[in-house]
């Protein structure tokens, strides 16, 4: 979305919130524009715009959105059959029960995402040979947390503008950390940022 396309989007959001954009400055405004056209450059216009319009629709309490809550708008429209974690659970679930013998095969029909989760064929074939009972209990309940948390994450990095991707794959690339593709949007951000910050403190 270009900065044309963000004052028309903000031109909307003027309309549906006119006593919260009166008495700004030129400056301002222009920050404003500057801002929102930087956050939202990756984006389609009209897919920013039918996140506006949603937001505006469903919103009970008068207040104009924020950048993150349109983000997370955009999440719904173009990601509407997000996986839950019991879906995800599912999946493990159903493969456990032909992975003391085929757990390769199990593991290369799950979804990737459920895949980054487990790990390894040899995670599922370690898991098959447990008692049902710690198996509906310990691991899965470890398996949700992780898969919440690995979603987390996904959701942290999608919402990041173009640009500060793009600073984040040239720090680890230099750095020699584990390369951030826009394959794979699932890397551990707060992770990265530790594994940053230690390489700096002991001075590497």
């Amino acid at each position: 979305m270009n900065q044309k396309e963000t004052i028309a989007v903000l031109a909307v959001l003027k309309t549906a919130y006119p006593q919260f954009y009166r008495g700004l400055s030129p400056q301002e405004l222009q920050e404003t524009v500057t801002l929102w056209s930087e956050m939202f450059a990756a984006e389609d216009f009209q897919v920013v715009k039918a996140a506006v319009k949603a937001h505006i629709a469903t919103d009970a309490k008068g207040y104009p959105p924020h950048i993150g809550a349109i983000k997370a708008s955009i999440r719904k429209i173009t990601q509407p059959d997000e996986m839950s974690e019991m879906e995800a659970w599912g999946y493990v679930s159903r493969a456990l029960r032909n992975s003391s013998y085929n757990s390769i095969k199990e593991f290369e029909r799950l979804p990737p995402v459920v895949r980054r989760i487990v790990g390894a064929p040899s995670q599922l074939r370690e898991w098959a040979a447990m008692d049902s009972d710690t198996v509906q209990s310990v691991v899965q309940s470890n398996f949700m947390r992780s898969y919440r948390a690995r979603s987390q994450s996904e959701q942290e990095y999608l919402a990041l503008p173009a640009e500060v991707k793009e600073i984040m794959a040239q720090l680890a690339d230099s750095m020699s950390l584990p390369a951030l593709r826009e394959g794979d949007r699932s890397y551990d951000i707060k992770k990265m940022e530790s594994e940053i910050e230690a390489r700096y403190l002991n001075g590497d």
